[in-house]
C-alpha cells in the first residue's frame, strides 16, 4: 500500500493560515500525503501581507524535478505563482502529468496585496487553464480573468461568467460566491457542460484567512482519493464549512485568523 499524494505548488504563509501551510494541513486532515513546491515566501500575519519574495525560477524547477522524479502524484493543487516566468515553468513541468489538477487563481491577497502581476493573467489562461481539471476563482478573480468591469452579483451572472471562463479553455469551473451579500454562500460548478449549485449557510467568523486555499486543496485531496468531481466539490465544501465553524471561537493574532484545519482531531 502507498500513500495517496497531493502536490501543492504555492507560496509560503508564515502565519499558517493560507498558502503551502494551509494546503498541507488540509491534505493531511483528509487522509492524503502532502508534498510541496514553494514559489514565493511572504512575510505576513493575520493583519495582512507585509512583503513577498518570489523564488528564482531555477529553484522552482529544481523542486518540481525532485518531487516528480521520485514520488508518484495523485493530484495537484496550484496556488500562488506570482509571475509569467513561474507560470511558464509550472506549465512546462506539469504538461506530461496525467492526474487531476486544481488551479486556485490566486491574484491578490484578501488584504489587497497583488500576488500575480496583471500582465500574467492572459498567460495563466493560455498555459494553465487547459491543464487544469478544475479552476476555482472567486467572483473578483473571475472578473479580472474574464476582463469584466464589475464582478458577477447574481446567480445568473455567475453562471454566465463560468461559461465565459469555460470558453477560455477551462474544462470545469467552480465560481465561488462567498463574497456575495447574503446569509448563504453559494458556489457555481460548471462541469461537463452542466451547472450545479452548492449552497451552505454563511458562518459569521473573524477567522476566514485561507478559505480559498483550503477549499481547493480539499478538492484536490478528494480527487486524489478517487472521488469524482461533483462529490469531491461537495465533500470539500462540507469540510471547509466545518473548518470555518470550528475556527470561529479561536483567536490567533489581531486580525483575520485561520480556519481550524484539524478540527476533526482536536
Amino acid at each position: 500500500m502507498r500513500y495517496r499524494t497531493v502536490l501543492t505548488i504555492a507560496g509560503s504563509d508564515g502565519s499558517g493560515g493560507a498558502g503551502i501551510q494551509a494546503d498541507l494541513k488540509t491534505i493531511a486532515a483528509l487522509g492524503c500525503y502532502g508534498v510541496s513546491v514553494i514559489t514565493a515566501v511572504t512575510a505576513q500575519n493575520t493583519l495582512g501581507v507585509k512583503s513577498c519574495l518570489e523564488l528564482p525560477v531555477s529553484s522552482i524547477r529544481a523542486q518540481l524535478k525532485a518531487i516528480l522524479g521520485d514520488i508518484e502524484i495523485d493530484a495537484v493543487k496550484i496556488g500562488m505563482l506570482g509571475s509569467v516566468a513561474v507560470i511558464d515553468t509550472v506549465a512546462d513541468m506539469l504538461h506530461a502529468l496525467d492526474v487531476p489538477v486544481v488551479l486556485d487563481t490566486v491574484l491578490r491577497s484578501s488584504s489587497g496585496t497583488e500576488l500575480l502581476e496583471p500582465g500574467a493573467f492572459p498567460v495563466m489562461i493560455e498555459k494553465l487553464f487547459p491543464l487544469a481539471s478544475l479552476v476555482t476563482p472567486n467572483i473578483h478573480e473571475s472578473m479580472l480573468l474574464a476582463g469584466m468591469e464589475t464582478p458577477p452579483s447574481t446567480g445568473l451572472e455567475m453562471e454566465k461568467t463560468a461559461m465565459l471562463l469555460h470558453g477560455m479553455g477551462a474544462s470545469s469551473i467552480l465560481l465561488k460566491g462567498g463574497h456575495l451579500v447574503g446569509a448563504h454562500s453559494s458556489d457555481c460548478l460548471l462541469h461537463r457542460n452542466e451547472i450545479r449549485w452548492f449552497s451552505s449557510e454563511k458562518i459569521v467568523s473573524p477567522n476566514t484567512h485561507g478559505t480559498g486555499c483550503t477549499l481547493s486543496s480539499a478538492i484536490a485531496s478528494f480527487l486524489a482519493s478517487g472521488s469524482g468531481m461533483v462529490p469531491a466539490v461537495e465533500q470539500a465544501k462540507a469540510y471547509t464549512l466545518e473548518a470555518i465553524r470550528a475556527g470561529a471561537a479561536y483567536r490567533l493574532g489581531s486580525g483575520n485568523g485561520p480556519l481550524h484545519h484539524c478540527y476533526r482531531f482536536w
